[in-house]
């Protein structure tokens, strides 16, 4: 897709006014508050030869507005932050896991027998 072909797509695309794309309808609750939901809006193509543009949207959180002061709560996902734990857990434990194999936090024990074991021969039984 070469520029004038972009913006031929992005000319396809219908103005909206009064972007309902990014913000939700406004209500209002029992209190007087109001509430408006926001979204962010993706945009991506198909493919080289194709001009259509595919939009998602994903929700970013709401403006509320109470008593004259306007405030922004975003939405938080849950699940990308549960995953984010589970990941930082797994190569926390392939890390030690990797640092164990090359040096074992215990101490080496093969050297300690093993002069042991040559001592043992060396001595006559007697002297023992």
């Amino acid at each position: 897709m070469n520029l004038r072909e972009a913006r031929e797509v992005i000319d396809t695309l219908a103005p909206d006014p009064d972007a309902s794309r990014v913000y939700g309808q406004p209500f209002e609750t029992a209190d007087g508050t109001t509430v408006i939901p926001a979204a962010k809006l993706r945009g991506r193509g198909a493919g080289a030869d194709d001009s259509r543009i595919r939009l998602s949207a994903k929700p970013i959180g709401v403006f509320v507005i109470k008593d004259g002061k306007a405030e922004f709560v975003p939405s938080v996902d849950a699940t990308r932050i549960a995953t984010m734990g589970v990941l930082v857990g797994l190569v926390s434990a392939a890390l030690a896991g990797v640092a164990m194999v090359r040096r074992p936090p215990w101490p080496d024990l093969h050297g300690d027998i093993s002069r042991w074991r040559r001592h043992e021969r060396a001595t006559p039984l007697r002297a023992r």
